[in-house]
């Protein structure tokens, strides 16, 4: 199987821009310019054709972006990264930039912070904290430094493990090791889990040019197959090999350690021994070799297993039997059922949404902005402006909201104003700290009302920052089926909200699911491919996500 080359995408010109942009304002450089990056990567994120196709000239046209950041762009498309962001990166401390992690801790406060009070580290900053520093400083306060106090808490709990975004930044770094670019991501990357750890890699690359493009220090075992580095904090491991072993080698690479245990069940019933190199015949001694994955299960009798449900959950003996489920596509949703705009916290307007609901050939997008931001009349106005605008574009706003759930159940809009819209989202955004039986109650209250559609982010986890409240899904799932109440798979890589297995089980109990990107700006409308791969895992076939229902049949279904 020939590894096909990484293409840079615009998600990762805009995310090597913005990150320009935050280290420029931890430097203390001018709001300008900080600000010129800032507005590239927002408009890098809005396009719909590829930034890393277009030339210098082509690039200067679209407003934003000069020459100097044109030039970088495509430095970016050719290596993953840009010169002066390199340069950037020597001067300041890495120990500093991870202080970003941090709630309360912005670009510009870390700059006061290390210039001002010689913040360098975490513990740095937990010592500042205790010895009340921090309020002392210009525009800060008592309140601030509470807020930094309970971020470090948060922080220090993290798990080591990285959201997707964050595995997207560290894999930006290996295709800058890789010059020609002859690689695919397996493990728990390539299965879709909501977080991974150690990244796995399978190259048919020059691996003595990744040696020698490998940074000081990072490289901490190697072999005549395999590199183990460390880039970004993350491990990273590197298995080389020849295009005619891809096969089993991104097969070994990919699955979870119970799969390939019961694939190679399948394999020694049949007289062959698995292993990355290929399939041994364990009485000949003759090692069949695979250019691709597909060719290995077909010479096992099977039906070929896709990345996502390789986590030995019943996945074999399906592919034995020829009879695993035609799982839900990208290419299947025809619109998002979860977005904000400027009427409440978005950076988005109605126009721009519209707009990139044309530019991905979604048939809708439900505007969905909190009731705790936009009262009754003002929601009004915005279904004025939504039927204006409708005329203008092929992709047709719906006028929807994202509603409180109350402490005592009861949501944020009164039901004259619910019956008014065309898809009601409600969700838990306070009182986290409630018992799991006074919070589960709130939910099953709420899935009551007869104009609540769908219930959003159904846990409130914020991966890496805040864990889920205490709810029992069961009693929730359960009562979703009996109100035909839809549960949300928040697709924000922040949220990835509902759980693979709680995903599954929903599906058994014949519940709905609604992939929503809870979208706040333009390009966070690609986040759906995250909420799609994780209904993947949840072995989701086309009928069980609403948003692959047409406009009209998810108003049927609504009414």
């Amino acid at each position: 199987m020939a590894i096909p080359e990484r293409q840079v995408t615009n998600r990762d010109v805009a995310e090597r821009l913005a990150f320009m942009g935050r280290l420029l304002e931890i430097a203390g450089v001018d709001r300008y310019r900080t600000g010129a990056y800032e507005r590239a990567a927002r408009q890098v994120e809005r396009l719909s054709l590829p930034v890393a196709e277009l030339d210098e000239e082509e690039l200067t046209r679209i407003p934003g972006i000069g020459v100097r950041i044109a030039g970088q762009i495509r430095e970016i498309a050719a290596t993953g990264s840009f010169r002066e962001l390199k340069d950037l990166q020597a001067t300041i401390p890495g120990s500093i930039v991870e202080l970003l992690g941090v709630a309360g801790v912005g670009p510009r406060t870390l700059h006061t912070l290390w210039k001002r009070l010689g913040i360098l580290t975490l513990e740095d900053l937990e010592r500042a904290v205790q010895g009340h520093r921090i309020r002392a400083l210009p525009g800060f306060g008592a309140k601030k430094e509470e807020t930094i106090r309970r971020g470090i808490g948060q922080f220090r709990h993290r798990s080591d493990r990285m959201t997707r975004p964050q595995a997207d930044a560290v894999l930006a770094n290996v295709a800058a090791l890789i010059p020609d670019g002859q690689y695919l991501v397996a493990g728990s990357y390539r299965r879709g889990s909501s977080t991974v750890g150690r990244l796995e890699i399978v190259a048919t690359g020059n691996r003595s040019a990744l040696v020698n493009h490998a940074p000081a220090g990072a490289i901490a075992h190697e072999s005549a197959e395999e590199v183990s580095l460390s880039l970004a904090g993350a491990g990273v491991n590197i298995r080389f090999t020849e295009p005619g072993r891809c096969g089993t080698a991104l097969l070994c690479a990919t699955g979870s350690r119970g799969f390939l245990a019961r694939l190679g069940e399948v394999a020694l019933a049949r007289g062959y021994r698995l292993g990355p190199d290929g399939l041994l015949d364990s009485a000949s001694g003759r090692l069949q070799t695979f250019g691709s994955e597909e060719e290995v299960f077909a010479f096992l009798g099977m039906a070929a297993v896709p990345p996502e449900l390789r986590e030995d959950r019943g996945e074999i003996e399906l592919a034995l039997r020829g009879a695993l489920p035609a799982l839900v596509d990208l290419s299947d949703v025809r619109g998002d059922l979860h977005a904000h705009t400027t009427w409440s916290d978005g950076r988005q307007s109605l126009e721009d949404v519209a707009t990139a609901g044309d530019a991905r050939n979604y048939e809708y997008i439900v505007v969905t902005d909190h009731s705790s931001r936009v009262s009754p009349d003002a929601l009004a106005k915005q279904r004025a402006e939504i039927e204006r605008i409708n005329r203008q574009h092929a992709c047709q706003l719906l006028a929807g909201s994202e509603v409180d759930i109350k402490s005592d159940g009861t949501l944020g809009y009164q039901n004259r104003v619910l019956a008014d819209l065309d898809l009601v989202i409600a969700s838990v955004h306070s009182g986290f700290a409630q018992d799991q039986d006074v919070l589960t109650r709130r939910v099953l209250t709420a899935m009551e009302n007869e104009h609540v559609d769908i219930i959003g982010h159904p846990t409130g986890r914020l991966l890496g920052r805040r864990p889920p409240y205490a709810i029992d899904l069961l009693r929730v799932m359960k009562h979703a089926a009996e109100t035909g109440t839809a549960l949300e798979i928040n697709a924000s890589p922040h949220r990835l909200d509902l759980e693979d297995i709680y995903i599954r089980h929903a599906k058994k109990e014949g519940v709905k699911l609604a992939a929503g990107t809870d979208a706040h700006r333009i390009g966070e409308f690609s986040n759906m491919r995250y909420g799609i791969v994780l209904a993947r895992r949840g072995w989701c076939a086309p009928d069980d996500i609403l948003n692959t229902l047409s406009l009209s049949g998810l108003l049927e279904w609504r009414s």
